[in-house]
């Protein structure tokens, strides 16, 4: 099985002041870790969906000044990118960690993905009632699922379809506190038993 423990100071890397202090805490400490995950998920995605999907760790190339609030790896089922099409995302943010399934801004098709998602709505109703949403991949906070299954969830999903910087963001959030008292192995089968349980969501998503 694969290892990936977190630990309090994974958190603590994004209290770091400074670009260039922060991203060597990433480079050094998260980053191993998030290929550690890329590789495993990247086949297990592979396996769950018929296509091959590949791993895209954070790299933060294009800042200059500010110093990433959060970093990730994405699963898509192309090797150059996957900002433009729906994928999966484990990342950390100094709160917490996240285990989504994303559609954002930049899809060229999120009109025709919001379409089926809307037209799907019952797959929701199957999801626990720990997992969130949230309509903006840059912000940390999100809404429970469990208090949004009607009239906020289906206004994130029109406004993915009508608005240009619409996004839509579903999974479960660990906090920080939980993340660490996480053995490997509880880590690992939790953020699995995420991606099983929000497949149907991505199916919906891509039609399938």
């Amino acid at each position: 099985m694969t290892k990936v423990k977190w630990h309090p100071n994974d958190f603590q890397v994004f209290e770091i002041n400074g670009l260039d202090e922060r991203m060597e805490a990433l480079t050094t400490q998260i980053r191993p870790k998030f290929h550690t995950l890329g590789e495993f998920f990247s086949a297990y995605f592979s396996t769950q969906t018929g296509d091959e999907f590949f791993a895209h760790v954070a790299k933060h190339a294009r800042r200059t000044v500010n110093p990433p609030k959060d970093s990730w790896v994405a699963f898509a089922p192309y090797k150059r990118g996957y900002k433009a099409l729906p994928h999966f995302q484990i990342g950390l943010w100094g709160t917490h960690v996240f285990i989504v399934v994303a559609v954002i801004y930049e899809a060229p098709h999120k009109q025709e993905m919001a379409t089926r998602l809307l037209e799907h709505m019952d797959i929701f109703d199957q999801l626990p009632d720990d997992f969130i949403i949230s309509g903006d991949h840059m912000a940390p906070d999100a809404i429970p699922l469990m208090t949004a299954r009607d009239e906020k969830l289906r206004q994130l999903l029109v406004r993915l379809h009508d608005v240009k910087k619409g996004e839509f963001l579903i999974g479960r959030h660990i906090l920080a506190e939980d993340a660490v008292e996480m053995s490997a192995e509880q880590f690992m089968q939790l953020t699995e038993q995420t991606f099983d349980e929000l497949m149907p969501v991505y199916n919906a998503i891509i039609g399938r």
